[in-house]
C-alpha cells in the first residue's frame, strides 16, 4: 500500500480524450502484437450468441456512431445525449461515441418509469436519447412536453413512427471520423445519482476525471492487466457500469466480459464464472448475499483469481461464507457517483472484514466533524476528501446546472461525502451509514451497518435494513426490516423475532439491539441495489 502511494502520480495533461488516448493507444499494441489475443469486448446473451470485438473493431464501429450522432442527429460538442439500454454491445459503442464527438452522455436504467424519463429530460435539456422498443412507448408519452428533445434513436430491428433507426444508420455509416479536441475539464458525462435520499441530482464528470481518475481501480484494486477477463454485473444505468465495464477496464488493457442476463440470476453468474475464463469478477454486496445462500461447492471457477464488491458495504459474515466455499477474499472499494474511488482494499493489503481499506492515493481522506475539524481514530465523524488549497481533478465539476447544491458539498477545507465513517488505529476506514440513516437513540448513536451485519450472522436472515422509527420514551429506536430464509419463513414469527433479538445483543452492544422488526418479502432498493432506507424511515415516520 505504501508502494502504491509512492507510485501513483497520474499525470493531468490540458487535452485528453478518452477515445483517442487509450483506446486507439490500445488500437496500436494489438497491432504490433504486443498484447495478448483477448477481445477488448466479449458479449455473451446466454443463448448462444456471442459478441468479440477487438480494440480495432471498436473503434471502427464507434466512429461510425460518431457519425451517426454528428450527421444524423446533428449534435455538437456539448450538447447532451440519455443513453437508455440493457446490456447490450451497442450501449459501449455509444459511450465511446459520445468521447469521440465530445457530446455529454447521461446512461439512465431501463427500469426508469415515464415520469422518471420526463424528469431527466426536462432536467437535462438533453437533445437526443437513445433507447430500444421496451423505453420507446415512456418515451413518446411524455415527449410533447421535451422542448429540448429533437432525435429520438430506437435501437431496434423493427422501425417507430418519430423515430430514427439506429442499426439502420450504422450499418450505412461511414467508418472514418476525426476525434474532437477535448479538454481534461471539459464536460463528458452526467450521471442523475441514485438518490437514497432526496431526488436525483446531475453530478458532472469532465474527461479527466474517470478517464484518467479509474486508473487508481483498474491498476491498484481491481488489479487489472491487459491479459484478464474482467465482468463486473452493474446495471448499465449506474455509474459502476462506466467505473468497471469501461474505464478501469480498457485503461489497464483488460477484456471486459459482459452478460446480458435481463434479470439476475445466481445460477447464471456461476455458470458463466465455470464455463468462461473469467478472471476477475465485481458485484454488489446484496448479489454476494444471494450468492451465499447456495452451494458454491458444486462449480469449479477455475480461472478466477480476484473478487470486489462496491455499492454499499458487504457484511463481514458473507466475506466469510464466500471466501470458505470458494478460497477467495472479497476486496470491498467504496467511492460514490461523485467520486472515483475512495476507500479500498487493495492488492497486497490485509482485509479486515467489514472495512472498506484505504484511502485511494488519489484522494486525502479524513474523518471529520462539524466544524471540519480532523478527527483522531476511533471517533465517528464524516467521511471527507480534502480539496483546498488543490482540488483533486478526479472529482466531480459540480451538480449540473445547480450551483447551491454543489456549494453545500463543501465544509471548510473538505468536500463532504454524506457518509458516516471511522477510521482506526492503523488507518483502515469503516462504514457507519449514510449521515440520514445514522439512529439516535436515548442519547446512542447507532449505524444501520453494525446492525444488519449482526442480523445476517444469523442463520434465518437473508438481508434485513435497519432504520429509525419513533419511540415516546427514547425519542427513536432501531426497527429492522428482515426477509427471512425460505427455511424460517414459516417459523412463529414473534419466536424469530425474539431469537434474533437476542442474537444481536451477543454479537454487538446490547443498545444497538432492534427494539421493532417487521418481515418482509423484499426490501426497496434503488435501480443499482442500493437499500432505499429513507423510505422505510419514512413511511415509520409517518405512522
Amino acid at each position: 500500500y505504501e508502494a502504491i502511494q509512492h507510485q501513483y502520480r497520474p499525470e493531468v495533461p490540458e487535452y485528453f480524450n478518452f477515445a483517442r488516448d487509450v483506446l486507439d493507444r490500445w488500437t496500436e499494441v494489438e497491432k504490433e502484437g504486443k498484447k495478448s489475443k483477448n477481445p477488448a469486448l466479449w458479449w455473451v446473451d446466454g443463448a448462444g450468441e456471442e459478441v468479440r470485438w477487438s480494440f480495432e473493431e471498436l473503434g471502427v464501429l464507434s466512429r461510425k456512431v460518431a457519425n451517426v450522432l454528428s450527421d444524423a442527429c446533428s449534435l455538437q460538442q456539448g450538447d447532451r445525449v440519455i443513453l437508455i439500454l440493457p446490456r447490450i454491445p451497442e450501449w459501449w459503442l455509444v459511450n465511446v461515441a459520445c468521447m469521440r464527438t465530445g457530446t455529454v452522455l447521461i446512461p439512465g436504467t431501463q427500469q426508469l418509469t415515464a415520469k422518471d424519463i420526463l424528469h431527466r429530460l426536462q432536467k437535462s435539456k438533453a437533445k437526443c436519447i437513445i433507447t430500444d422498443d421496451s423505453v420507446a412507448p415512456a418515451v413518446d408519452s411524455v415527449g410533447a412536453e421535451c422542448q429540448s428533445l429533437k432525435f429520438k434513436l430506437l435501437v431496434s430491428e423493427g422501425h417507430r413512427e418519430g423515430w430514427l433507426n439506429f442499426k439502420d444508420l450504422l450499418k450505412n455509416a461511414p467508418s472514418d471520423h476525426q476525434c474532437v479536441t477535448t479538454k481534461c475539464q471539459d464536460p463528458m458525462a452526467i450521471y442523475f445519482t441514485s438518490g437514497t435520499t432526496g431526488s436525483p441530482k446531475m453530478a458532472e464528470h469532465s474527461h479527466s476525471s474517470y478517464g484518467i481518475g479509474l486508473t487508481v481501480s483498474g491498476r491498484y484494486w481491481l488489479d487489472l492487466t491487459s491479459s484478464d477477463i474482467f465482468w463486473n454485473t452493474s446495471d448499465t444505468g449506474w455509474a459502476k457500469a462506466a467505473w468497471s465495464s469501461i474505464f478501469s477496464s480498457w485503461i489497464q488493457g483488460a477484456c471486459v466480459f459482459v452478460h446480458k442476463m435481463p434479470q439476475f440470476n445466481p445460477s447464471v453468474v456461476f455458470e458463466s464464472l465455470s464455463r468462461f475464463p473469467i478472471t476477475v469478477f465485481c458485484s454488489p454486496p446484496t448479489a454476494y448475499r444471494m450468492f451465499v445462500q447456495h452451494k458454491l461447492s458444486s462449480y469449479m471457477f477455475k480461472s478466477l483469481r480476484r473478487c470486489v464488491s462496491a455499492g454499499e458495504p458487504i457484511n463481514p459474515e458473507v466475506m466469510q461464507e464466500w471466501k470458505a466455499q470458494t478460497g477467495l477474499d472479497i476486496y470491498e472499494g467504496y467511492g460514490q457517483t461523485e467520486t472515483v474511488l475512495i476507500c479500498g482494499n487493495f492488492k497486497g493489503m490485509k482485509i479486515k472484514p467489514g472495512s472498506m481499506g484505504k484511502p485511494s492515493p488519489g484522494y486525502d481522506v479524513k474523518i471529520i466533524d462539524e466544524n471540519s475539524n480532523i478527527l483522531p481514530p476511533g471517533k465517528e465523524g464524516d467521511i471527507a476528501i480534502r480539496v483546498k488549497p488543490t482540488r483533486s481533478p478526479f472529482l466531480f465539476t459540480c451538480y449540473a446546472d445547480d450551483p447551491e447544491k454543489t456549494e453545500a458539498t463543501i465544509r471548510g477545507d473538505f468536500y463532504v461525502t454524506g457518509d458516516r465513517g471511522i477510521m482506526d488505529e492503523e488507518g483502515y476506514f469503516w462504514f457507519v451509514g449514510r449521515a440520514d440513516d445514522v439512529i439516535n437513540s436515548a442519547g446512542y448513536r447507532i449505524g444501520p451497518f453494525e446492525v444488519e451485519s449482526a442480523l445476517v450472522e444469523h442463520p434465518a436472515v437473508v438481508e434485513s435494513a435497519v432504520v429509525s422509527s419513533p419511540d415516546p420514551i427514547r425519542g427513536e429506536v432501531v426497527k429492522a426490516f428482515v426477509v427471512l430464509t425460505s427455511d424460517y419463513a414459516s417459523h412463529d414469527p414473534e419466536k424469530v423475532m425474539k431469537e434474533l433479538q437476542d442474537h444481536v445483543k451477543k454479537v454487538t452492544a446490547p443498545y444497538k439491539y432492534p427494539r421493532k422488526m417487521e418481515f418482509v418479502q423484499q426490501l426497496p432498493k434503488t435501480v443499482s441495489g442500493k437499500i432505499r432506507r429513507n423510505e422505510l424511515r419514512q413511511k415509520e415516520w409517518r405512522k
